[in-house]
């Protein structure tokens, strides 16, 4: 058996016989000539080596089925992880009430199937909420703990290969929650959900928690100026204020590490306006910012590690902390390229929310419109929106330093899907993502944006 892992979790697990169903069905739905090459079945028992063998190439597979917009956005793939998520953690079937947080501290409870997928509890959400159906794709429902103080720590997006119940329970720790929040970055969409009242009261309450938690920097006479606009309820005149603040639907990171300007620095990342800006304090505990714009980072990718534990012999191996880090190749001048990485254990939301940046960029630079990169509903299937199609898949790329060898971009908001032998392996060491996510905004931009 193996372990399916997503974006650094542990989803699943299954056997090769499995995965060799799907690879038919696949075949089956899409042709031979599609469909990646599949490890072959042995006669014989598999030697360690083989076994081994056989892992990397089934982790192959996955990955080039993932890479693929037409196999990896199928709804053959995405309910084969969803089936094997519920199989896995022995969740039944059953009606089930599930509690979905608002920005203001508001439950929403819905009462779904556990085997409801991310859009249908999205769907049901809104349906609870009253809000129309053409602005249900301008939010997303996010996996977040909840801090001591009462603001909320991101985790990842939802996705439509999972489970929001079976996700959020299988996690046993009442700290992790399910969030609405809005899903784009640009400001101007605000005026399309702003249109309808539940879409101004959802924003609303996000502005107004953004500002509460700091993420949205206000001085005395702004806040002044809000207090009063709070006070008369004019709630578009409150977000027409807050557009112009700074940090404006940017998404806040926990404190990390980053090795820019020099390696051990601690950082303030937020994500907002298509760029990562930094609050850096440098070991002469001097503040300084920056932003590192989207359209000047030529690729990234999100590697993870085990540390080699050195604790006492009794210590236990499976308590060691896994590492993430997000690294991005960055134009910081007209012929100079460099990596910059950030250690944090956010680095997959990082990645996908410079995935969404970039997706937003290169839909509003062929003329398209936002509205076309949700999903919809045709015949009843989920079907992946035309957006995709935009984010096209760059050729091999290099590596952040010599000592790895190169790894093809994952043209996916999955930021890995690796496996483990389950045999082989405990589980706080099968997490592995070495995959590069390539930057068509970068190619798209041009140097006048320089």
């Amino acid at each position: 058996a193996y372990n399916i892992h997503v974006n650094g979790v542990l989803h699943c697990r299954v056997r090769y016989s499995q995965l060799l169903g799907l690879h038919e069905q696949l075949r089956k739905e899409y042709g031979a000539n599609v469909v990646p090459a599949f490890p072959p079945k042995k006669i014989f028992t598999l030697t360690p080596a083989e076994v081994e063998q056989r892992r990397e190439q089934l982790e192959k597979y996955m990955q080039a089925v993932r890479q693929d917009p037409m196999l990896g956005g199928s709804e053959t793939f995405n309910s084969f992880l969803r089936k094997a998520q519920q199989e896995t953690q022995q969740i039944p079937t059953e009606e089930v009430v599930l509690e979905v947080l608002l920005s203001n501290g508001q439950k929403v409870k819905v009462t779904i199937l556990t085997s409801d997928q991310t859009e249908d509890v999205l769907e049901a959400v809104a349906s609870k909420l009253d809000l129309p159906d053409d602005l249900v794709g301008y939010f997303s429902l996010f996996l977040v703990r909840e801090t001591k103080d009462g603001a909320f720590s991101f985790v990842r997006k939802l996705q439509e290969f999972e489970l929001p119940y079976v996700s959020v329970t299988s996690l046993h720790n009442p700290e992790f929650r399910i969030i609405l929040r809005k899903s784009y970055w640009d400001s101007a969409y605000d005026d399309d959900v702003m249109e309808h009242r539940v879409g101004l009261n959802l924003l609303y309450a996000q502005t107004v928690s953004d500002i509460e938690h700091g993420w949205i920097v206000v001085n005395k006479e702004q806040h002044r100026q809000l207090k009063s606009l709070q006070e008369k309820v004019s709630k578009k005149e409150f977000i027409r204020l807050a557009q112009t603040l700074k940090y404006y639907g940017y998404l806040k990171f926990d404190p990390c590490i980053t090795d820019f300007p020099e390696k051990g620095c601690h950082v303030v990342v937020s994500a907002g306006n298509n760029e990562l800006n930094f609050q850096v304090r440098l070991p002469n505990e001097q503040i300084k910012e920056g932003s590192f714009k989207v359209t000047r980072m030529r690729c990234w990718r999100v590697t993870s590690s085990v540390p080699m534990s050195n604790g006492p012999s009794g210590s236990s191996p499976g308590k060691s902390e896994v590492k993430l880090e997000l690294a991005f190749e960055y134009l910081m001048s007209k012929d100079r390229l460099q990596w910059v990485t950030i250690t944090s254990p956010q680095a997959i939301m990082l990645s996908i929310c410079l995935q969404s940046m970039v997706d937003e960029l290169m839909v509003k630079k062929s003329g398209g419109s936002i509205r076309k990169m949700f999903r919809r509903r045709v015949n009843g299937a989920l079907r992946r929106s035309d957006s995709q199609q935009a984010v096209k898949s760059p050729p091999l790329l290099d590596s952040p330093d010599a000592s790895r060898e190169p790894m093809a971009k994952l043209s996916s908001k999955l930021t890995s899907v690796s496996l483990r032998g389950i045999s082989h392996s405990s589980s706080a060491n099968d997490v592995g993502a070495n995959d590069f996510h390539g930057n068509y905004a970068f190619e798209g931009i041009g140097d006048e944006d320089l």
